[in-house]
């Protein structure tokens, strides 16, 4: 900012805003001096509003043993019925609540404000997801439990069980076997989940907290929160061989041994440019987005009149995913946001005469590449 004021005069605070990616908005913002706070003034009074002293009869009477624990409806009644009139019941909220004393009287829970979880993974084995969902049994009030443990930026089931019950012992011991078998640094991986009894157990707390693990969950009743465990269950409950009932935990395990082995090395998903899990989890997804690439531009040598949006163009991964991104509340502030308009008044209209020997045109911005001008700031 001190850099964009000592070189601003001569140079023009727009291109310079540019070329450093800051936002002409925040530098006019910081010259503009605070103006001084004007009082505002008194608010006058209402010619229906009640006297000073008729609203202090109101608060003495609302606080008068006889009526401290009755509500303004029962207060105005009454003195009705004794033909004595003070105000109106709304004009009575109105008294109690400049004097702070309506508020509910009822004791209530007061629910805290749960942080929105916001995680990001550029690559596997940063962020997984875990839940659990029940397996219906073989009579009606029997379920199983499966745990499934999922990489969010592979979408890859790094780990799962069927068991009989659900417990925080068996969410650590899986969750252990399943770090040692990813080979997890401490320090590295951050774990999320809902709120259920296993997930913010203190067993598994302290097994994260050995193996240098951060933890997060869901903010409550949010499903939100975890939606790649939700998509994931639904897809494996949505499989023509997943059965409506289990009859003993070895099937749930025989079966589900099946569809995980399906999901991983079978299953095109459509989030990863159609590749399958194991394919981006283990690092061949570069490998086989050049073959496909390779596969499109032959077929359109040798039929490019088919192709009516001409070359095919290579799929690319997304580099980031993301359990709800931040949201940019404001554009105007954000780098690279502000660009230099000639009609501005705020440009010097000898725009092309900045003391600039060389510029670089990159789409519609026009990056400073002189070395003077550097020099100066």
């Amino acid at each position: 900012m001190s850099a964009i004021d000592e070189v601003g005069a001569e140079v023009g605070t727009a291109p310079l805003c540019l070329g450093l990616g800051v936002s002409r908005a925040s530098v006019y913002r910081r010259r503009k001096p605070k103006s001084a706070l004007v009082p505002k003034r008194p608010r006058p009074r209402h010619p229906r509003s009640l006297e000073p002293q008729e609203r202090q009869a109101v608060l003495d009477t609302l606080h008068s043993e006889r009526f401290c624990d009755q509500s303004p409806e029962e207060v105005h009644a009454t003195l009705l019925e004794e033909e004595t009139y003070l105000c109106s019941p709304r004009t009575m909220y109105r008294v109690l609540a400049a004097a702070s004393e309506v508020r509910e009287r009822r004791d209530q829970l007061r629910h805290p404000h749960y942080k929105k979880p916001e995680l990001l993974a550029t690559q596997p084995n940063q962020v997984w997801s875990w839940d659990i969902t029940k397996l219906k049994g073989p009579i009606k009030w029997a379920y199983f439990h499966l745990y499934v443990i999922l990489d969010i930026f592979s979408r890859y089931v790094v780990g799962w069980m069927v068991a009989e019950s659900e417990g925080a012992r068996l969410a650590e011991r899986l969750i252990d076997e399943t770090c040692t078998k990813q080979s997890v640094r401490p320090g590295q991986l951050t774990i999320h989940s809902d709120r259920g009894a296993a997930m913010t157990s203190r067993t598994v707390a302290l097994l994260l907290s050995d193996l240098g693990i951060d933890k997060t969950h869901s903010r409550p009743h949010v499903s939100d929160d975890n939606p790649f465990s939700e998509s994931h269950f639904r897809t494996i409950k949505y499989r023509p061989e997943f059965p409506d009932r289990f009859g003993s935990p070895e099937h749930a395990r025989d079966v589900c041994r099946d569809l995980f082995a399906w999901y991983n090395n079978e299953h095109h998903h459509s989030a990863l440019c159609f590749l399958t899990p194991a394919q981006v989890h283990h690092g061949r997804a570069e490998d086989v987005l050049n073959a496909r690439y390779r596969t499109r531009l032959a077929a359109y040598a040798a039929h490019p009149e088919r192709f009516v949006n001409g070359s095919p163009r290579r799929e690319s991964l997304p580099p980031a995913v993301w359990i709800n991104p931040p949201e940019q509340t404001n554009r105007q502030d954000a780098p690279r946001s502000t660009i230099a308009n000639p009609d501005d008044p705020e440009v010097d209209p000898a725009s092309d005469a900045f003391g600039l020997s060389e510029t670089t045109t990159v789409g519609p911005l026009r990056l400073i590449t002189d070395p003077t001008c550097l020099t100066k700031l």
